[in-house]
């Protein structure tokens, strides 16, 4: 029922900027906490960053406190992770992951490739 679908990722210069979207449907997205992770090569996968839709509250990991936002759009149920002042360490396949705060279940998107690199 619940569908998370990536999308926004490439290849970008250190420095750079890149949208990343994620697409849900399948539930009220108002009840769920959503949140971005990543996987770079080599590495555990690690939570980036948080946000609870229904009041906007949001978390993020220290290595990209200033550089990135989670916002969503509740009325097109997408969230979305804005990285600017990227870096080579960033590099990673991030994913979309939903939490259904009722039910208590999380749900993960494919995945999306993001590679800094000059």
């Amino acid at each position: 029922q619940v569908q998370l679908v990536e999308s926004g990722g490439g290849l970008v210069q250190p420095g750079g900027s890149l949208r990343l979207s994620c697409a849900a449907s399948g539930f009220t997205f108002s009840t769920y906490a959503m949140s971005w992770y990543r996987q770079g090569p080599g590495k555990q996968r690690e939570l980036v960053a948080v946000i609870a839709t229904a009041d906007g509250s949001t978390n993020y990991a220290d290595s990209v406190k200033g550089r990135f936002t989670i916002s969503t759009d509740n009325a097109k149920n997408t969230v979305y992770l804005q990285m600017n002042s990227l870096k080579p360490e960033d590099t990673a396949v991030y994913y979309c992951s939903a939490y259904d705060l009722v039910r208590k279940r999380r749900y993960w998107g494919q995945g999306t490739q993001v590679i800094v690199s000059s």
